[in-house]
Protein backbone atom coordinates (compact mmCIF):
# COMPACT_ATOMS: atom_id res chain seq x y z
CA UNK A 1 0.00 0.00 0.00
CA UNK A 2 3.29 2.48 0.70
CA UNK A 3 4.81 1.55 -2.03
CA UNK A 4 1.25 2.50 -4.21
CA UNK A 5 1.01 5.52 -2.39
CA UNK A 6 5.07 6.47 -2.80
CA UNK A 7 3.88 5.53 -6.84
CA UNK A 8 0.98 7.78 -7.10
CA UNK A 9 2.65 10.85 -5.09
CA UNK A 10 5.31 10.67 -7.91
CA UNK A 11 3.29 10.68 -10.43
CA UNK A 12 1.16 13.51 -9.15
CA UNK A 13 4.96 15.90 -9.09
CA UNK A 14 5.38 14.61 -12.66
CA UNK A 15 1.79 15.43 -13.67
CA UNK A 16 2.00 19.07 -11.81
CA UNK A 17 5.50 20.24 -13.70
CA UNK A 18 4.02 18.91 -16.76
CA UNK A 19 0.85 21.23 -15.89
CA UNK A 20 3.36 24.12 -15.40
CA UNK A 21 5.66 23.66 -18.69
CA UNK A 22 2.86 23.59 -20.42
CA UNK A 23 1.58 26.87 -19.45
CA UNK A 24 4.74 28.91 -19.73
CA UNK A 25 4.10 31.17 -21.89
CA UNK A 26 7.20 32.34 -22.85
CA UNK A 27 9.34 29.41 -24.83
CA UNK A 28 12.05 30.98 -27.28
CA UNK A 29 15.25 30.65 -26.69
CA UNK A 30 16.64 33.88 -24.81
CA UNK A 31 18.14 36.39 -27.74
CA UNK A 32 19.57 39.86 -28.16
CA UNK A 33 20.17 42.44 -30.57
CA UNK A 34 23.55 43.40 -30.14
CA UNK A 35 23.10 47.20 -31.23
CA UNK A 36 21.95 46.78 -27.58
CA UNK A 37 25.34 46.60 -26.68
CA UNK A 38 27.04 49.07 -29.10
CA UNK A 39 28.75 51.11 -26.27
CA UNK A 40 30.40 47.77 -25.02
CA UNK A 41 32.24 46.30 -28.45
CA UNK A 42 34.07 49.40 -29.32
CA UNK A 43 35.63 49.35 -25.37
CA UNK A 44 36.13 45.67 -24.51
CA UNK A 45 36.33 44.37 -27.65
CA UNK A 46 34.17 41.57 -29.32
CA UNK A 47 35.53 38.63 -27.50
CA UNK A 48 34.45 39.94 -24.25
CA UNK A 49 31.18 41.58 -25.29
CA UNK A 50 30.55 38.17 -26.29
CA UNK A 51 31.56 36.66 -22.94
CA UNK A 52 28.90 39.13 -21.15
CA UNK A 53 26.29 38.66 -23.64
CA UNK A 54 26.91 34.51 -22.64
CA UNK A 55 27.09 35.25 -18.97
CA UNK A 56 23.48 37.21 -18.94
CA UNK A 57 22.09 34.28 -20.69
CA UNK A 58 21.47 34.60 -23.90
CA UNK A 59 21.50 31.89 -26.80
CA UNK A 60 21.15 33.84 -29.97
CA UNK A 61 22.16 37.38 -31.02
CA UNK A 62 20.71 38.92 -34.10
CA UNK A 63 23.08 41.66 -35.66
CA UNK A 64 26.75 42.13 -37.97
CA UNK A 65 30.70 40.91 -37.24
CA UNK A 66 30.78 44.38 -34.89
CA UNK A 67 33.97 45.13 -37.03
CA UNK A 68 35.65 41.50 -37.50
CA UNK A 69 35.75 39.23 -39.94
CA UNK A 70 32.57 36.85 -40.40
CA UNK A 71 34.48 33.69 -39.92
CA UNK A 72 35.93 35.06 -37.28
CA UNK A 73 33.21 36.27 -35.35
CA UNK A 74 30.85 33.34 -36.23
CA UNK A 75 33.78 30.73 -34.67
CA UNK A 76 33.73 33.03 -31.65
CA UNK A 77 30.32 32.92 -30.96
CA UNK A 78 29.61 28.93 -31.84
CA UNK A 79 32.39 28.44 -29.38
CA UNK A 80 30.40 30.37 -26.72
CA UNK A 81 26.63 28.43 -27.93
CA UNK A 82 25.58 31.39 -29.25
CA UNK A 83 23.96 31.16 -33.15
CA UNK A 84 22.72 34.23 -35.50
CA UNK A 85 19.60 33.02 -36.45
CA UNK A 86 19.01 37.01 -37.90
CA UNK A 87 21.70 39.18 -39.37
CA UNK A 88 21.02 42.75 -41.12
CA UNK A 89 21.13 44.95 -44.19
CA UNK A 90 21.20 48.14 -45.43
CA UNK A 91 17.93 48.97 -47.95
CA UNK A 92 20.56 49.90 -50.38
CA UNK A 93 22.64 47.11 -50.62
CA UNK A 94 19.49 45.19 -51.47
CA UNK A 95 19.30 47.06 -54.53
CA UNK A 96 23.01 47.21 -55.56
CA UNK A 97 24.00 43.93 -54.25
CA UNK A 98 21.68 41.04 -52.97
CA UNK A 99 24.12 38.42 -53.50
CA UNK A 100 26.86 39.87 -51.00
CA UNK A 101 23.68 39.74 -48.62
CA UNK A 102 22.98 36.25 -48.92
CA UNK A 103 26.90 35.38 -48.75
CA UNK A 104 27.13 37.18 -45.63
CA UNK A 105 24.08 35.52 -44.12
CA UNK A 106 25.31 32.08 -45.07
CA UNK A 107 28.84 32.51 -43.39
CA UNK A 108 27.12 33.53 -40.43
CA UNK A 109 24.76 30.92 -40.30
CA UNK A 110 21.83 33.21 -40.55
CA UNK A 111 18.13 32.05 -41.98
CA UNK A 112 16.97 35.65 -42.07
CA UNK A 113 18.18 38.78 -42.87
CA UNK A 114 16.31 41.86 -41.48
CA UNK A 115 16.68 45.72 -42.95
CA UNK A 116 15.98 48.28 -39.87
CA UNK A 117 15.02 51.03 -42.01
CA UNK A 118 13.83 53.17 -45.63
CA UNK A 119 15.13 55.98 -46.52
CA UNK A 120 13.29 59.32 -46.53
CA UNK A 121 12.75 62.81 -45.77
CA UNK A 122 12.77 63.18 -41.82
CA UNK A 123 8.72 62.91 -41.17
CA UNK A 124 7.89 62.89 -44.59
CA UNK A 125 7.58 59.22 -45.12
CA UNK A 126 5.52 59.33 -48.09
CA UNK A 127 3.16 56.69 -50.53
CA UNK A 128 5.62 57.06 -53.19
CA UNK A 129 8.81 55.75 -49.87
CA UNK A 130 6.26 52.76 -49.66
CA UNK A 131 5.80 52.04 -53.07
CA UNK A 132 9.79 52.22 -53.18
CA UNK A 133 10.08 49.86 -50.52
CA UNK A 134 7.87 46.97 -51.89
CA UNK A 135 9.72 47.18 -55.14
CA UNK A 136 12.95 46.79 -53.49
CA UNK A 137 12.12 44.35 -51.35
CA UNK A 138 10.09 41.71 -53.67
CA UNK A 139 13.01 41.95 -56.20
CA UNK A 140 15.40 41.04 -53.21
CA UNK A 141 13.33 39.04 -51.44
CA UNK A 142 13.60 36.88 -54.51
CA UNK A 143 16.50 35.93 -54.89
CA UNK A 144 16.92 35.61 -51.00
CA UNK A 145 14.60 33.58 -50.82
CA UNK A 146 16.13 31.24 -54.14
CA UNK A 147 19.17 30.52 -52.23
CA UNK A 148 17.99 30.11 -48.30
CA UNK A 149 16.72 33.48 -46.66
CA UNK A 150 14.22 34.92 -45.51
CA UNK A 151 14.01 39.02 -45.63
CA UNK A 152 12.11 40.63 -43.08
CA UNK A 153 11.45 44.16 -42.93
CA UNK A 154 11.81 45.64 -39.20
CA UNK A 155 9.61 49.12 -38.72
CA UNK A 156 10.30 52.04 -37.20
CA UNK A 157 7.19 53.34 -36.19
CA UNK A 158 7.08 55.86 -39.29
CA UNK A 159 5.12 53.63 -41.79
CA UNK A 160 1.72 54.17 -39.91
CA UNK A 161 0.97 57.29 -41.73
CA UNK A 162 -2.56 57.11 -42.51
CA UNK A 163 -3.58 55.63 -46.02
CA UNK A 164 -6.98 54.62 -47.02
CA UNK A 165 -8.70 52.13 -44.87
CA UNK A 166 -5.33 51.55 -42.70
CA UNK A 167 -1.37 52.66 -42.84
CA UNK A 168 1.62 52.86 -45.37
CA UNK A 169 2.48 49.76 -43.37
CA UNK A 170 -0.66 48.23 -43.92
CA UNK A 171 0.59 48.94 -47.22
CA UNK A 172 3.36 47.31 -47.62
CA UNK A 173 2.50 44.31 -45.87
CA UNK A 174 -0.14 43.91 -48.67
CA UNK A 175 1.69 44.71 -51.41
CA UNK A 176 5.17 42.59 -50.63
CA UNK A 177 4.72 39.17 -52.06
CA UNK A 178 4.41 36.82 -48.88
CA UNK A 179 6.77 34.08 -50.59
CA UNK A 180 9.47 36.25 -50.62
CA UNK A 181 8.72 39.15 -47.59
CA UNK A 182 8.28 38.72 -44.27
CA UNK A 183 7.97 41.27 -41.54
CA UNK A 184 9.90 41.62 -37.88
CA UNK A 185 7.60 43.59 -35.37
CA UNK A 186 9.78 45.71 -33.13
CA UNK A 187 7.33 46.60 -30.06
CA UNK A 188 8.80 49.51 -29.58
CA UNK A 189 8.22 51.38 -32.57
CA UNK A 190 4.66 49.64 -33.66
CA UNK A 191 3.83 51.42 -30.03
CA UNK A 192 5.27 54.64 -30.80
CA UNK A 193 3.96 55.14 -33.87
CA UNK A 194 0.64 52.96 -34.34
CA UNK A 195 -0.33 53.08 -30.17
CA UNK A 196 -0.39 50.35 -27.71
CA UNK A 197 -2.91 48.04 -28.97
CA UNK A 198 -0.88 48.13 -32.32
CA UNK A 199 1.12 44.94 -31.88
CA UNK A 200 -1.73 43.22 -30.79
CA UNK A 201 -4.07 44.55 -33.98
CA UNK A 202 -0.94 43.88 -36.56
CA UNK A 203 -0.43 40.21 -34.73
CA UNK A 204 -4.29 39.28 -35.29
CA UNK A 205 -4.66 41.18 -38.97
CA UNK A 206 -1.24 39.15 -40.55
CA UNK A 207 -0.72 36.01 -39.40
CA UNK A 208 2.05 34.30 -41.13
CA UNK A 209 3.80 37.59 -42.06
CA UNK A 210 6.20 38.17 -38.86
CA UNK A 211 8.70 36.10 -38.50
CA UNK A 212 11.04 37.75 -36.25
CA UNK A 213 10.45 40.28 -32.99
CA UNK A 214 12.42 43.09 -31.14
CA UNK A 215 11.24 42.49 -27.80
CA UNK A 216 11.58 45.96 -26.81
CA UNK A 217 9.00 48.17 -24.58
CA UNK A 218 8.04 52.03 -24.23
CA UNK A 219 7.85 53.59 -21.06
CA UNK A 220 4.25 54.57 -19.64
CA UNK A 221 3.10 58.06 -20.19
CA UNK A 222 4.64 58.37 -23.17
CA UNK A 223 2.72 59.20 -26.41
CA UNK A 224 4.37 58.81 -29.65
CA UNK A 225 4.40 60.23 -33.14
CA UNK A 226 5.33 59.43 -36.86
CA UNK A 227 9.35 60.43 -36.56
CA UNK A 228 11.01 56.60 -35.59
CA UNK A 229 12.58 58.42 -32.86
CA UNK A 230 12.37 58.53 -29.26
CA UNK A 231 14.92 59.81 -26.20
CA UNK A 232 16.62 56.74 -24.77
CA UNK A 233 14.85 57.26 -21.37
CA UNK A 234 11.58 56.11 -23.06
CA UNK A 235 13.13 52.34 -23.60
CA UNK A 236 12.32 50.22 -20.39
CA UNK A 237 12.79 47.06 -19.06
CA UNK A 238 10.46 44.49 -21.19
CA UNK A 239 7.18 44.73 -19.00
CA UNK A 240 7.80 48.13 -17.13
CA UNK A 241 6.12 49.45 -20.20
CA UNK A 242 3.20 49.87 -22.68
CA UNK A 243 3.19 46.37 -23.94
CA UNK A 244 0.54 43.82 -23.52
CA UNK A 245 3.02 41.30 -23.71
CA UNK A 246 1.15 38.34 -22.84
CA UNK A 247 -1.33 38.79 -25.62
CA UNK A 248 1.69 39.91 -27.78
CA UNK A 249 3.86 36.85 -27.29
CA UNK A 250 0.48 34.45 -27.32
CA UNK A 251 0.10 35.94 -30.88
CA UNK A 252 3.53 35.81 -31.85
CA UNK A 253 3.41 31.59 -31.04
CA UNK A 254 0.13 31.48 -33.11
CA UNK A 255 1.11 33.50 -35.93
CA UNK A 256 4.23 31.98 -36.85
CA UNK A 257 7.27 34.34 -35.25
CA UNK A 258 10.05 31.87 -35.09
CA UNK A 259 12.78 34.12 -33.13
CA UNK A 260 12.39 36.73 -30.65
CA UNK A 261 15.62 39.54 -29.83
CA UNK A 262 15.58 42.01 -26.68
CA UNK A 263 16.96 45.10 -27.92
CA UNK A 264 17.58 47.92 -25.57
CA UNK A 265 18.37 51.47 -26.42
CA UNK A 266 18.49 53.12 -23.38
CA UNK A 267 21.61 54.16 -21.55
CA UNK A 268 20.72 51.52 -18.86
CA UNK A 269 21.04 48.18 -20.91
CA UNK A 270 22.86 46.27 -17.79
CA UNK A 271 19.95 47.42 -15.74
CA UNK A 272 17.09 46.37 -17.82
CA UNK A 273 18.23 43.05 -19.69
CA UNK A 274 18.53 41.14 -16.19
CA UNK A 275 14.88 42.40 -15.68
CA UNK A 276 13.33 41.83 -18.82
CA UNK A 277 14.26 38.41 -19.28
CA UNK A 278 13.40 37.72 -15.43
CA UNK A 279 9.83 39.23 -16.86
CA UNK A 280 9.80 37.09 -20.13
CA UNK A 281 10.80 33.55 -18.20
CA UNK A 282 7.71 34.82 -15.80
CA UNK A 283 5.17 34.92 -18.52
Amino acid sequence: MKKNTIILAFLGIIMSLSTLQAQKLYTYPIGVQTYTFRKHFPVKGVEKTLDLIKELGFTEVEGSSNGIGLEEYKKLCDDRGISIPSTGTDFNELIKDPMAVVKRAKTLGSKFVMCPWIPHKKGQFSLADAQKAVEVFNNAGKVLKENGITLCYHDHGFEFQPFEDGTLLDYMIKNTNPQFVSFEMDVLWTIHGGGADMPVKLLKKYPGRFKLMHVKDLRKGVKGDLTGGTPAENDVAVGAGQGNWKQIIKLAKKGGVEHCFIEDESDKELENIPLSIAFLKSL
